[in-house]
C-alpha cells in the first residue's frame, strides 16, 4: 500500500493530517498546498489577550536550522519568507484566550512564531516564551480544520478534527 504525506504538523501540535492514497494524489494535493488552493484554520491557547480582537499579522520569518526556531522580523531580512496569518479572538477563558487562526502562508513555525511576536505565547510552548511546558509535552496549538478539494473525486472536503481531551481544550466547547 501507498501512503504518502502531503503536509505536516509540528511534532506538539494536535489535529488534522492528511495522507495520499497513491503517488498522483500526493502530487495533486502538493500542488494545491503550495498553490494555496486548501484552507488551514487552527486554534490556539494563549496566555496575554491579543492587541486587537481580529487582525493579520504579517512578518518576515527566518529560519535557525540549529535552534530548529523561526524568528519573526518586520522587515525582510536575508534569507526570511515573508508570512501571513489572520487570527481573531473566539474565547475568553479563565486564565487563558482562544483564538482562531487561518494561514495564508505556511512557514515553518508560522503561527508560534508570530503569535509569540505579538506577545501571545502559545501555552505550553516554551521554545517561543511559554513559562513552562504542558506535562505531556503538547502546546495548545490545534489544526481544527482543513478544506480542500478531493485530488480525484474533484469534490470539496472539510476535515475537522476534535480537540483533544484536556481541561482548558474542554473549556472551549
Amino acid at each position: 500500500m501507498y501512503l504518502g504525506v502531503v503536509h505536516r504538523l509540528d511534532r506538539p501540535t494536535s489535529g488534522v493530517l492528511v495522507f495520499a492514497k497513491t503517488s498522483k494524489a500526493l502530487a495533486r494535493l502538493n500542488k494545491m498546498f503550495s498553490k494555496r488552493e486548501t484552507e488551514k484554520i487552527y486554534w490556539a491557547i494563549v496566555k496575554n489577550p491579543p492587541p486587537k480582537m481580529a487582525d493579520t499579522l504579517t512578518h518576515f520569518l527566518k529560519r535557525n536550522p540549529k535552534q530548529n526556531k523561526s524568528y519573526p522580523h518586520i522587515n525582510e531580512v536575508p534569507g526570511s519568507k515573508k508570512a501571513i496569518l489572520h487570527y481573531k479572538l473566539l474565547k475568553k477563558l479563565d486564565n487563558y484566550y482562544l483564538l482562531e487562526v487561518i494561514l495564508e502562508t505556511g512557514r515553518h513555525h508560522q503561527i508560534r512564531a508570530q503569535l509569540s511576536a505579538i506577545g501571545c505565547t502559545i501555552k505550553g510552548d516554551l521554545k517561543y516564551g511559554f513559562d513552562r511546558s504542558n506535562t505531556d509535552g503538547s502546546i495548545h496549538l490545534h489544526a481544527k480544520t482543513l478544506r480542500l478539494t478531493h485530488p480525484v473525486q474533484k469534490e470539496e472536503i472539510c476535515i475537522d478534527a476534535p480537540l483533544p481531551n484536556d481541561a482548558v481544550w474542554n473549556a472551549c466547547n
